[in-house]
C-alpha cells in the first residue's frame, strides 16, 4: 500500500495557538508560553506543574505498525537515567494524513550536552558522567524491548545496514549482524545532559544492533578526537565487537556516502576512521570468536 505524500511543514514557522490549546484541554496543564522551545517536526514547553510536554507531528510516512509511542513504552525501563514519562495523547490532524503527539514527563532542569548532535568543542565531562553513561547502556542493553529501532526516521534492518555499506564501502562483504540489543537509537550530544547525566528523548528507541548507541555518540564526537576516543574506550566492548566495529562503520557511511556534504567537519574524520575500521572488520573475521584486538 502506497501511503498519501505528507505536505512538508516546519513548525518554527507555523501558528501553534491551536495545538497549544488542544495539549492543554488535553493534559489538564498550563504551558508557560515563554519557554516554548520550536524544532522543526516537534515543540516542547514547561507547564504550570514543573513538568515538560513535548509535542511531535508525524506524518503516516513515518509511523509503522510498531507505533510512534516510544517515550510511554520506554517507561518500563528500569536502571537507566532518564526523564519519566507522565501522560500522552495523540490525535489526527483534520484532512492531512498526519499524525500530533504530545508526552508530558518529568521535567530535566540540565541543559543538553551539544546544541546540536555533534560538538566542535571537547565539553569537558567529568569521570561521573561517563559512568552513568555506561551504566545506563548497560542496564539497557539487558533489557527487552517490544519494538525496533528507528534512527534517523528509519527503522534499523540487516537489509539496511547491508544495503548503506555496500553502496559506500563494497569491499566489505561480510556485514551480518548476530548481536541485537535495546537501545537508545539517537544517542547524539543533543540528547545527553551534562553536567548532570540524562538520556533524553526516546521517540526512536527499540532493538538495534548491539553498538548503535555508542556508534552514534562516537561518530558525533570525530571532531574532537580525544573525546572521539574517550567514548570508544568507555564502550570498548561493544565497539570492539563484530556488531559495533559495523555499526561505526555504518555511521561513517552515512556520513562519507553519496550525500556527503563537503562543509560537514565529521567528513575526513569519517573516511580515515572507516578505513581503520574495514582493516579491523578483516582482522575480526580471523580471530577465534569473542576475541578482542589489542
Amino acid at each position: 500500500m502506497t501511503l498519501p505524500v505528507t505536505r512538508a511543514v516546519d513548525l518554527r514557522r507555523e501558528s501553534l495557538d491551536g495545538v497549544l490549546d488542544r495539549v492543554e484541554r488535553s493534559l489538564q496543564v498550563r504551558l508557560d508560553r515563554e519557554t516554548v522551545v520550536c524544532k522543526r517536526r516537534t515543540v516542547g514547553a514547561r507547564t504550570d506543574r514543573d513538568s515538560w510536554v513535548r509535542v511531535e507531528r508525524r506524518g503516516f510516512d513515518r509511523i509503522g505498525a510498531q507505533g510512534w509511542n516510544g517515550p510511554e513504552s520506554a517507561a518500563v525501563l528500569s536502571g537507566v537515567v532518564m526523564p519519566s514519562w507522565y501522560a500522552g495523547f495523540s490525535w489526527r490532524e483534520p484532512g492531512e494524513p498526519v499524525m500530533w503527539r504530545a508526552d508530558e514527563m518529568e521535567l530535566v532542569n540540565a541543559a543538553p550536552v551539544g546544541q546540536a548532535a555533534l560538538v566542535i568543542e571537547d565539553p569537558g565531562l567529568q569521570d561521573a558522567w561517563w559512568s552513568a553513561l555506561s551504566a545506563s547502556l548497560d542496564a539497557l542493553a539487558t533489557q527487552s524491548a517490544p519494538r525496533v529501532a528507528t534512527p534517523d526516521t528509519e527503522t534499523i534492518t540487516q537489509e539496511l545496514v547491508t544495503r548503506t555499506l555496500g553502496e559506500v564501502f563494497p569491499e566489505v562483504t561480510d556485514t551480518t549482524l548476530e548481536e541485537w540489543r535495546p537501545a537508545h537509537a539517537d544517542l547524539t550530544w543533543a540528547n545527553v545532559t551534562g553536567p548532570e547525566f540524562c538520556m533524553i528523548d526516546w521517540e526512536d528507541w527499540g532493538m538495534a544492533p548491539r553498538g548503535l548507541d555508542a556508534a552514534t555518540l562516537w561518530g558525533h564526537s570525530l571532531v574532537v578526537p580525544a573525546l572521539a576516543e574517550r567514548v570508544w574506550s568507555e564502550r570498548r566492548p561493544d565497539l570492539e565487537s563484530r556488531s559495533g566495529l559495523l555499526m561505526a562503520l555504518f555511521f561513517c557511511a552515512k556520513v562519507a556516502g553519496p550525500h556527503a556534504h563537503p562543509e560537514d567537519p565529521r567528513l575526513e574524520p569519517a573516511r580515515k576512521e572507516a578505513a581503520r575500521l574495514i582493516a579491523e572488520l578483516g582482522d575480526a573475521g580471523q580471530r577465534p570468536r569473542g576475541s578482542r584486538p589489542h
